[in-house]
């Protein structure tokens, strides 16, 4: 099943970001088809009439309707033909919760027979977690489809249509941050831990499961090794993935040896400018979770390092190494780089110019690279 998900993964990549699925619906504009939608909102109303019948998925966006969080209203639609009569399904789907996919959770209605029928009525509730803004209507009718549909499906004969719908008095998700690439949260230093509900305010941006995502965004410091992400402690299973600025893929975890059902993974930051942590759940689960992020630096190997001497320390003007040479380079606590040696033969570094503070040391030593840090006071 590992395999499965990884080879999706891999696939889906050079669309991580793709929205509701438009590449469905019916070859044949024939036969089984949508006749009417009605749907009467707070403002606005939306009034269709079909025929003859669209290939593949209908773009009506520019029709829509308002609608209040707790309320209730009526959907009339007339599952019909514009050609023959045979058997099939259709189904509503309105996404609340703006995730980019229609959950069966947001089913509406659904409807079975053989035109003609008399029109179906569909009375629904929106939720009180629906999230305020333009979200988006599906409706779909499949000539021997059987239920419940499958809001992305290809087939012969039917119809796939879009509307607009507008959700007031929900959820304000104004001030959250993370729902995509453009907008992440910033983790501005390691370790970093954190809590969150991908529940609602987020969508759904990685088309390999269908549950909302968050994304963190951090800069690996010059001086780390790798950097560990664990999930564990949340209450749903979890997905983990990150991806540098071009979207490649560094890594990503399913169930981890940690925590089970919960993700965990560490990727090296070797030449990774920027790292985006991809949070969502298995398929559909969604719910509070946990994050932490730690750094795992350059470690210096006591023998290897056992003749190495940086003095003073701690310190108020000046360091000095012994026993190395050739580049060193020398970091602020945030992993800025402050200053660069090609050349170093041993000699004093003056610090006057920097403030107090913690800084590192990264040099290379036996062909491996290290770090030492010191204090400047």
């Amino acid at each position: 099943m590992k395999n499965y998900y990884l080879i999706l993964f891999l696939f889906f990549n050079s669309s991580l970001f793709s929205q509701y699925c438009s590449t469905g619906g019916p070859t044949s504009g024939v036969d089984s088809n949508v006749q009417t939608v009605s749907l009467i909102g707070e403002s606005g109303a939306i009034n269709f009439t079909g025929c003859p019948g669209v290939i593949g998925v209908q773009n009506l966006t520019n029709l829509g309707t308002t609608l209040n969080a707790g309320s209730n209203y009526t959907s009339q639609i007339k599952f019909g033909t514009c050609g023959g009569n045979y058997t099939g399904a259709g189904q509503a789907w309105i996404d609340f919760d703006q995730s980019g996919s229609f959950d069966a959770s947001e089913s509406i209605g659904t409807w079975s027979g053989i035109p003609p029928v008399a029109t179906s009525i569909f009375n629904f509730i929106v939720p009180f977690g629906a999230q305020n803004g333009i979200t988006r209507m599906r409706v779909n009718q499949q000539e021997g489809g059987t239920l419940p549909l499958n809001p992305c499906a290809s087939f012969s004969w039917g119809s796939v249509m879009d509307f607009s719908i507008t959700i007031t008095n929900g959820v304000d998700c104004s001030g959250y941050i993370g729902d995509d690439i453009n907008d992440p949260i910033v983790v501005s230093s390691l370790p970093y831990s954190n809590t969150g509900d991908n529940s609602y305010c987020y969508s759904n941006q990685n088309p390999v499961y269908s549950s909302p995502d968050v994304y963190y965004r951090l800069l690996p410091n010059p001086l780390m090794e790798s950097i560990s992400v664990s999930l564990c402690g949340s209450l749903f299973d979890t997905f983990l993935s990150v991806i540098d600025a071009n979207g490649n893929i560094l890594a990503f975890n399913d169930d981890s040896d940690e925590c089970g059902s919960q993700s965990s993974l560490t990727f090296n930051t070797n030449g990774v400018g920027i790292a985006y942590i991809i949070v969502e759940g298995w398929g559909s689960q969604m719910g509070n979770y946990s994050i932490l992020i730690e750094g795992n630096y350059l470690a210096a190997e006591e023998l290897e390092l056992q003749n190495l001497v940086l003095f003073p320390n701690p310190t108020a003007e000046f360091i000095q190494l012994r026993n190395i040479t050739g580049k060193i380079e020398l970091f602020d606590a945030s992993g800025t780089a402050l200053l660069s040696v090609s050349n170093y033969a041993g000699e004093q570094i003056d610090l006057k110019k920097y403030s107090r503070g913690l800084y590192f040391v990264k040099f290379v030593k036996n062909q491996k690279q290290f770090s030492e840090k010191f204090i400047l006071n």
